[in-house]
């Protein structure tokens, strides 16, 4: 792997950068208007004491000033799928629906033994999983070839694929990431550490103000789940059919519009009833009325009293249309411990061609029996590389109103993915069951506003919608 700071690290750059970081931890304590402040923070060495002095402190919110851009190349999704769990943090990640992978290359483990030791026959098993992994990739590149596409046949790759990501992230966050991936349990995960380790060297020259914190940070391995595996015995993993809502916000419609009064009146919840009720008397729909002005609203901050908890089954090359949705709260599964690798998806297009289907079943079973012979001898934490985006797992998410309908306008669309928009759909059904009126407004913009952004590339509904067959 690669890792480079895009910008800002020639000397003026640098500089300007501690510049404005000091002048944040200067503000709220000098005299003088914020441009003041900054002239006068202007002296390089000073500003990075000031800034370590009050870092040590604890006053980490100044370093959030400081925001920092990284080309990451040839890294997998292992480290895509963690670091996109940073949600204050931004990403750009290569399309595997638009782009052809099969020459993407892969990342090979320095395999170790069941301790974590150098493996004694490294030489021979690192062949055994080239020649598995090149297996895998000429067998996507045999399905694309069958006439499906790479949104479909990227369901084969291995977890090993290597990638291109433009990540965006301010200090604060930086320095989560390094000691999350450099001293915490998953830095037992080779690839994550190495990771860490380039951004941590990256740090030390052009984020000089956190050496001294990471430096004398201490390691903790362990995982949080200690005491439910010493306690009960793991149960074998089931994958939800299709979304399923686990709890919700009590009379969810009720509360969205009551929310609106109070929020416009400034009354109580008790008031807000009592000119609830007057306005029914007076209109029998008034409460769809007001539900539709929240959900066309600039601010939709009413939506956001409410939320839904799901349960969600996923795969892993679709996990991520899931988690750049950064404004919930999600919970995927660690890769570790090894999940059911007998849970997969197989893509429609691909059931529906004999020789595909056939090539595709074969390569899933031939992954899960290299794996099963890796498994008696080698580390845990270096097998990860066989998952397939296939993989099925099922994950938790808690959100609001909000949240959910904007989810449901990108990923209910016909453009969408077809996983995530099945799931999006069935996320929808489920809240319409609880809030009809919340409901209304769930959905692809051209049902719900009668509107589509797509322009030339609009699948069509919209014409159909609004009677221009």
């Amino acid at each position: 792997m690669e890792i480079k700071l895009l910008g800002g690290t020639t000397k003026d750059e640098l500089e300007s950068r501690i510049q404005r970081v000091a002048a944040a931890g200067k503000l709220s304590r000098f005299p003088g208007n914020v441009f003041e402040v900054l002239e006068a923070t202007n002296d390089y060495e000073s500003n990075l004491k000031m800034i370590k002095r009050i870092i040590k402190m604890g006053h980490k919110s100044i370093i959030e000033h400081d925001y920092l851009v990284f080309g990451l190349c040839d890294v997998t999704p292992i480290i895509e799928q963690t670091i996109i769990g940073t949600r204050l943090s931004s990403f750009t990640i290569k399309s595997r629906r638009e782009v052809d992978f099969r020459t993407a290359g892969y990342y090979i483990p320095k395999f170790r033994n069941k301790n974590g030791e150098k493996h004694k026959d490294l030489e021979k098993i690192t062949t055994k999983y080239q020649n598995h992994m090149q297996y895998l990739f000429n067998t996507y590149g045999d399905i694309v070839d069958l006439g499906i596409s790479v949104e479909d046949a990227r369901f084969i790759l291995p977890y090993c694929f290597k990638s291109n990501i433009i990540m965006g992230v301010d200090a604060r966050q930086l320095e989560r990431m390094i000691l999350f991936f450099t001293k915490g349990h998953l830095s037992k995960i080779q690839e994550l550490k190495e990771f860490g380790e380039k951004l941590q060297e990256i740090a030390k020259e052009y984020v000089p103000y956190l050496a001294p914190g990471l430096e004398k940070a201490e390691e903790n391995l362990a995982s949080g789940f200690e005491f439910l595996e010493e306690s009960t015995k793991r149960p074998d993993i089931k994958i939800l059919k299709e979304p399923k809502l686990i709890s919700y916000t009590p009379n969810c419609d009720d509360v969205i519009i009551l929310s609106y009064i109070m929020y416009h009146y400034q009354c109580s919840q008790e008031e807000a009833s009592k000119i609830l009720e007057d306005l029914e008397k007076k209109e029998n729909d008034v409460k769809d009325k007001i539900m539709q002005v929240i959900l066309h609203k600039e601010e939709r901050r009413e939506l956001e009293q409410t939320s839904f908890t799901y349960q969600i089954p996923i795969s892993l090359s679709i996990l991520t249309h899931l988690t750049r949705h950064r404004m919930h709260a999600l919970l995927v599964p660690e890769f570790l411990p090894m999940w059911d690798m007998k849970n997969y998806v197989i893509p429609a297009t691909i059931k529906e061609n004999e020789k595909a289907l056939e090539v595709y079943e074969k390569a899933v079973q031939k992954n899960r029996e290299v794996f099963e012979e890796f498994k008696k001898e080698v580390y845990e934490e270096d097998l990860i590389y066989f998952y397939l985006g296939a993989q099925m797992l099922n994950v938790m998410t808690t959100m609001n109103s909000r949240t959910l309908q904007w989810i449901s306008r990108m990923r209910c669309c016909n453009k969408a993915q077809w996983q995530i928009r099945q799931i999006a759909w069935g996320m929808v059904n489920e809240a319409k069951k609880v809030a009809p009126l919340l409901g209304k407004g769930l959905g692809p913009t051209c049902m719900t506003d009668r509107y589509c952004g797509e322009g030339k590339e609009s699948c069509g509904l919209i014409n159909k919608i609004l009677g221009e067959i």
